[in-house]
């Protein structure tokens, strides 16, 4: 699936609509590109034919697999080779009529086959070998906690003989957004509905009866039963159409696929409209139902087109698919979903109404799709053992995407953004105690949902950016074609890519990779300088947000890649692998570490280091990545008592001066994390605190204007935007003035009054400063926008009304009929802009906790977004006590880990606020923007 943005724990603020993976809070509160569809968590309790637990270290893995014992799996007596599946979805009682005859070798003397099946009622089954009947009505149990369904008969098939598994069953159209799920859409006043479908991670179990790992790969041969009137999707083109039911109906054959595993499934029907392109070697189309304008589907085909090709060449390997469509669906707890051959998506991020959208919409779109293109090698063709390894997946589908970005769209200098984007991403997360492991342990089907996250998608990226930049990126991209080459249509671990990469470097990459992947956290790089010798000493330590690492947690030592950069250039060959050592640098009067930040860790100078180095930031001796990176570094260090909070402010107001973009979205990420930990403070401070922030950001956004001309580039579209809206959030009165001046034509009518790059900033603005008015006018354009983009900008914007009746209209629409379960979230992120929000929307959740329980479910990491969203904003140890008394009678299955990471980020900020409270007011009080407190 698509990779999110996750930092909604560091409290960033919504400044800047970029790349989003729910996965678990996004950045800018926006949908996210990766979430799941898991099942109801299960647990499990042993069986009379076979321990389902206990199976998976008897089944052979591929070289350097690390099976782990207690995970809970198949047995291994018997092995999927081909399934021939037919559907008839029912959009009446929203049911489906289901058979499937599963093709097996038989890997054990055996009278019994278990297989995973979820809600789904098996009406009947016959066992076959060589061809005659064995079993017409054999013994058919269910384990719903361990969801799965064995089938048991008389006589027993032959170790290495082939069978084959009749199944007959019924299943239900969800509204669950898994399995096989229904989703509605509104035509002509009327709700409508086509049926599609999301597997990932253990949701094919739902669809049909199967072996549900994605090491039990088999073929798949799929039939879809529908209206004449309806479009069938499939992973393949279509083999066959032939009219069935006396010409009522007709049956869809696809051709069989090749070897694929069962989350990678996918099947829609329903009234579709597309467009095509024959740019590419096969036909590439873009699907949406007849609510949407296919049109807006342009942009991401022609997309497809190009970067298919370009993905071809890099890879050196041919798409091995007869076709590639791409489908808009209207219910879809994901941002894309990457089915071979059928990749689904949310409609806004695969529909694009240039016209209507800004820059960062386009940006959004543009590696969503790329991502989602570079699975079709890196996880479809190639895929995971198991689930331990989604980084392999998910990592490299993420580097992968900003790489083809870079590759088409310079202008848009996204490796530059990856530093305070991804890169940022993942040491949040990777910051808490709570955090784990690249590679992490997985037993239960609760666990994999919740490794959906930013250590899978966007710390994995980060190794892989590093050991790039180590290995050199022609020989590391070499080293992904022969993985690829030797291991298509099979299932890899770890270790074989670090192998392939090993192979065509020579260099000992395991040695040194292993331990960033199988270990949690990452080092702080505390630096002391030698004059006399022209050194530096370096000493690494684990890195905890909270700022109190125990010994027993400072034990792994990481091999890090120092990126050593002087007047000399960069040496990237450097590397500290042990706790402490010295290094000589040319000359102490300029040096940095960490050139880029294209390595994991942080890094710890003295304030009169620091100082130096932001007089180089000045004189242009740093890059971009440099400058954004170092003030992510001081933002981090403050937070965690390394360094104090008024070195950060010093550091940040003297770079007013700054010319770049990401450099300013880190500076204004920083300076919205202080003041969203400093949220339940004081008036007087917070006044303070947002007197500076004005200071900080009116000139530049004065200087820059809100006026966009087609002549402004990409950065320079989203630059505006980012300083317009960071002003007018601090109340800068012109620009205040000029959004509502902006708001108010468009009320009257004039809807291109306000520019597409600040209309959630207009928004966002008017509700602040205004009240009942400006909020009906803000939900309308959510009810009657024609696009996705509009609507849901609107929708997110709607919390950050502050009155207290219009915070509770929020918090009811976000449980209404008119808000879809995929888009609960949106409205209640503004919630967070405000004191009063933040503990109304906790109030409410507590007070719909059944409700939500229910309707999101564990099963939907939604509702670990939600469980975020309404606790991590809190500062105190009372709101915390709160947070644990209320669940403590829960049940926490499913989201889990995110409540443990929301309870460790409101720690951070307690510690913070304890460290810091008097050094940020003094330092407010030194610089004039705090009166003395009496």
């Amino acid at each position: 699936m698509r990779r999110f943005s996750s930092r909604v724990l560091q409290a960033r603020p919504p400044l800047l609509s970029a790349r989003a993976p729910l996965l678990p809070l996004f950045r800018s509160l926006r949908a996210p590109t990766k979430t799941i569809r898991p099942p109801s968590p299960f647990s499990y309790s042993p069986t009379r034919f076979c321990s389902y637990r206990m199976c998976r270290s008897r089944r052979d893995g591929p070289s350097g697999s690390t099976n782990t014992p207690s995970r809970e799996v198949l047995p291994t007596n018997v092995k999927p080779v081909h399934y021939d599946l037919t559907l008839e979805p029912n959009f009446d009682n929203f049911t489906y009529d289901g058979t499937v005859v599963i093709d097996l070798q038989v890997a054990e003397d055996t009278n019994f086959v278990s297989l995973n099946s979820h809600e789904i009622d098996i009406h009947s089954a016959v066992v076959s070998a060589k061809g005659s009947v064995i079993e017409s009505k054999p013994e058919i149990s269910l384990n719903k906690d361990e969801q799965t369904a064995t089938i048991k008969f008389s006589q027993a098939l032959a170790a290495g003989s082939d069978a084959q598994l009749k199944l007959t069953f019924t299943g239900t159209l969800n509204d669950q957004m898994a399995g096989f799920y229904r989703s509605s859409y509104q035509q002509n006043g009327e709700t409508k509905y086509i049926a599609s479908s999301q597997m990932e991670p253990t949701d094919a179990r739902r669809a049909f009866p199967c072996f549900d790992e994605p090491a039990l790969k088999a073929k798949f041969t799929v039939t879809l039963v529908a209206d004449k009137s309806m479009t069938c999707l499939g992973n393949m083109d279509v083999a066959s159409e032939t009219d069935v039911q006396g010409g009522a109906k007709k049956a869809v054959k696809f051709n069989t696929s090749p070897l694929m595993s069962t989350y990678l499934v996918a099947f829609i029907v329903g009234h579709l409209n597309h467009i095509e392109t024959t740019n590419f070697r096969v036909p590439i189309r873009v699907y949406a139902t007849p609510d949407q304008d296919i049109e807006h589907g342009r942009f991401s085909l022609e997309l497809a087109a190009k970067t298919l090709a370009f993905y071809e060449k890099a890879f050196d390997s041919e798409f091995p698919l007869p076709k590639m469509d791409m489908v808009a669906v209207p219910d879809f707890s994901a941002g894309a979903m990457e089915n071979w051959g059928l990749i689904t998506y949310r409609i806004v991020d695969v529909l694009l109404d240039e016209k209507t959208s800004g820059a960062s919409r386009k940006e959004r779109i543009a590696e969503t799709v790329q991502h989602e293109l570079a699975h079709q090698w890196f996880g479809n063709l190639v895929t995971m053992d198991f689930w331990d390894g989604l980084w392999l997946n998910e990592g490299f589908a993420t580097w992968m995407s900003w790489y083809s970005c870079n590759a088409f769209y310079p202008e848009w200098k996204v490796w530059q953004t990856y530093v305070i984007d991804s890169l940022q991403g993942a040491l949040s997360l990777d910051s808490l105690r709570s955090s784990h492991p690249i590679e992490v342990p997985v037993q239960r089907a609760d666990d994999i949902n919740q490794i959906f996250d930013a250590i899978s998608y966007s710390k994995g990226s980060s190794v892989l950016r590093m050991i790039s930049k180590y290995l050199g990126e022609d020989v590391f991209l070499q080293g992904i074609r022969n993985y690829l080459r030797k291991h298509a249509y099979g299932n890899t671990q770890t270790g074989d890519l670090w192998a392939a990469l090993a192979d065509v470097s020579g260099k000992p990459v395991q040695t040194v990779m292993d331990i960033w992947t199988k270990n949690v956290g990452f080092p702080v790089i505390s630096v002391t300088e030698n004059a006399a010798s022209s050194s530096i000493q370096l000493k690494q330590n684990r890195f905890l947000r909270t700022g109190d690492v125990r010994p027993e947690e400072d034990t792994t030592l990481y091999p890090v890649i120092l990126g050593l950069r002087t007047k000399e250039g960069v040496n990237e060959g450097v590397m500290l692998t042990e706790r402490e050592k010295e290094f000589q640098v040319p000359d102490l009067d300029f040096y940095k570490l960490n050139a880029d930040h294209s390595s994991i860790y942080r890094t710890s100078y003295t304030p009169e280091r620091l100082k130096k180095l932001g007089e180089a930031a000045k004189e242009g001796h740093l890059t971009v990545e440099d400058r954004a990176g170092m003030i992510a570094d001081s933002g981090a260090l403050a937070a965690s008592g390394y360094q104090r909070t008024s070195g950060l402010l010093s550091l940040v107001q003297g770079l007013d001066a700054e010319s770049e973009f990401v450099v300013w979205n880190e500076m204004l990420t920083r300076i919205g994390t202080l003041r969203a930990a400093w949220m339940f403070e004081d008036g007087q401070t917070k006044d303070a605190l947002k007197a500076f922030h004005r200071s900080l950001v009116s000139a530049k956004a004065h200087e820059l204007g809100w006026e966009f001309s087609e002549n402004d580039g990409h950065v320079l579209q989203q630059f505006k935007a980012l300083m317009f809206g960071s002003a007018g959030s601090a109340g800068d009165p012109v620009i205040v003035k000029a959004a509502q001046d902006m708001f108010e034509r468009f009320a009257a009518g004039d809807i291109a009054a306000i520019h597409p790059n600040i209309r959630g900033s207009v928004f966002n603005i008017v509700l602040k400063n205004g009240g009942a008015k400006e909020y009906d006018i803000v939900l309308g354009r959510f009810r009657s926008a024609p696009t996705s983009d509009e609507k849901t900008t609107a929708l997110r914007c709607l919390g950050v009304a502050e009155d207290p009746a219009l915070i509770q209209r929020t918090l009811n629409l976000a449980l209404s009929d008119e808000v879809k379960n995929q888009d609960i979230y949106m409205p209640l992120g503004g919630l967070g802009r405000h004191p009063e929000g933040i503990k109304a929307r906790w109030a409410w959740m507590q007070s719909n906790w059944d409700t939500l329980d229910k309707s999101l479910s564990a099963a939907l990491s939604i509702l670990s977004a939600v469980v975020q969203l309404t606790t991590a904003s809190f500062s105190s140890d009372a709101q915390l006590k709160e947070v644990q008394d209320f669940f403590a009678t829960k049940d926490t299955k499913g989201f889990d880990r995110a409540l443990s990471q929301s309870q460790d980020a409101i720690r951070a900020k307690i510690n913070w606020l304890q460290r810091d409270r008097a050094d940020v007011e003094t330092w407010l009080s030194n610089n004039r923007y705090l009166q003395s407190k009496l």
